[in-house]
C-alpha cells in the first residue's frame, strides 16, 4: 500500500489494480517455495486483468520470486520489483560506502542486496539486520509513539548499524516509520525510502517507452485474498485514504 500510495501521487492517471495477499501475510518468515507458488497464482490474477506493468511491492517476494514471475509473465507485461531501483540509487548517490539496510528475514537471509551491491562496482559495503518485529508493530498500529520509538532504538542501536552513511529501509512498512528512524539519527544520514525510488523509476520506464496512460484513468481497484473490516480501516494508514477492498481467494 505504501508503494501504491507513492505511485498514485506521482501517476495519478494510471489506474491501480492492487493484489494484497492478505490471508498469508507476512511473507518475511516464509519459505522462498511458498512465496513463489502465491507470486506466480497472483501474477495470474493480474494478467487476467490486463496490467502492462507488475510490481512486486514486497521484499520478500521480490528477492524470492522475481526472476520466477518475470518469466511467467514473458511478453505480457513489464515486471518490475522493489529491489533493483533501490539498488540503482545507491550506485548513483555512493561510491566507497558502508550502506545499512533493516529488512525482513526472508530479505536479508536472500542475500539479493549483498550480491547486487557487490556486482555495481563501485566500493559499497552493505550492513544488513533483520528487524522481524517491525512489520507486526507496526501493523498492529504502533508507530510514532513510545513503544515503537525504543523498539525501533533497539534495533538501530545494534553494532551492525554503526558507521554507516545512508540505511535502506527493505521492507515496504518501514516507510511508516522513517520519521522515528530520521529522528533516532538525527537527520544525520540518509535513510532511503523504497516506495518513493520504485514510483519514480516507474514512471521512467513508461515515459521511456510512451506507456504513460492520455486517456481518462479508470477506478483503481483493490483485491485482497482474505478481508476483514478491521483490514479495511487499517488501509488507510497505508494508503493515506479508506479504500473499498473486494474479496478475491487464490485458492479454491
Amino acid at each position: 500500500m505504501t508503494v501504491a500510495r507513492a505511485i498514485k501521487d506521482i501517476l495519478p492517471d494510471e489506474q491501480i489494480i492492487y493484489f494484497g495477499d492478505t490471508a498469508h501475510l507476512p511473507y518475511g518468515d516464509k519459505s522462498a517455495a511458498t512465496i513463489q507458488a502465491y507470486s506466480i497464482k497472483i501474477t495470474d490474477v493480474l494478467l487476467s486483468r490486463g496490467c502492462k506493468v507488475i510490481l512486486i511491492a514486497c521484499n520478500s517476494a521480490s528477492s524470492a520470486a522475481f526472476e520466477l514471475v518475470k518469466e511467467y509473465a514473458g511478453s505480457k507485461a513489464k515486471v518490475f520489483n522493489v529491489v533493483d531501483p533501490m539498488i540503482d540509487y545507491v550506485r548513483e548517490q555512493y561510491s566507497d560506502a558502508r550502506i545499512g539496510l533493516i529488512g525482513t528475514k526472508q530479505t536479508v537471509s536472500s542475500g539479493v542486496y549483498i550480491d547486487k551491491i557487490a556486482a555495481t562496482d563501485k566500493g559499497l559495503k552493505l550492513n544488513s539486520l533483520e528487524t522481524p518485529l517491525l512489520v507486526h508493530m507496526i501493523e498492529e498500529g504502533f508507530i510514532h509513539n513510545q513503544i515503537s520509538k525504543e523498539i525501533i532504538g533497539q534495533y538501530l542501536e545494534n553494532d551492525t548499524l554503526t558507521n554507516i552513511s545512508a540505511l535502506i529501509l527493505a521492507c515496504t512498512h518501514y516507510p511508516l516509520i522513517k520519521r522515528d528512524i530520521d529522528e533516532f539519527y538525527k537527520d544525520e544520514i540518509e535513510v532511503i525510502d523504497s516506495s518513493v525510488i520504485v514510483a519514480r523509476s516507474l514512471k521512467a520506464y513508461l515515459e521511456y517507452n510512451n506507456l504513460i496512460n492520455k486517456t481518462k484513468p479508470c477506478e483503481d481497484e483493490f483485491l485482497v485474498s482474505d478481508y476483514t473490516e478491521s483490514f479495511e480501516k487499517t488501509t488507510k494508514l497505508f494508503f493515506g485514504k479508506l479504500v473499498r477492498l473486494e474479496k478475491y481467494t487464490l485458492w479454491e
